[in-house]
């Protein structure tokens, strides 16, 4: 169930740095109240997982399903680009985030 919990704060990382984009510099309420609301949740659902996976596994794949998770709405929705070393490094980093999932010891 805690790699649910870790799933999600990854997504709300992901909330948070699009709704960061979205905000123009805090200047959008709306997008600057979503903000704050998305790294609200994350930071506490990253709490909440961290109690009983090991902390840096947690932060990693938090850190990781962030990072891979912004890069893919930046190409879709901000139309930065998808070089083939955009992709590839993207790619070892999914392998990454799988990796420390599979041989974490919890």
């Amino acid at each position: 169930m805690n790699w649910i919990i870790l799933i999600i704060a990854g997504l709300f990382e992901v909330g948070f740095t699009t709704c960061l984009k979205l905000s123009n510099n805090f200047s959008n309420i709306k997008w600057s109240g979503a903000f704050f609301v998305c790294i609200v949740l994350s930071f506490l659902l990253l709490n909440k997982a961290a109690q009983t996976l090991p902390m840096g596994t947690a932060y990693a794949v938090w850190t990781g399903i962030g990072a891979v998770g912004t890069v893919i709405i930046g190409i879709f929705y901000f139309n930065e680009p998808a070089t083939f070393w955009r992709i590839f490094f993207i790619c070892t980093l999914i392998g990454s985030i799988a990796g420390l999932k599979f041989f974490a010891s919890h």
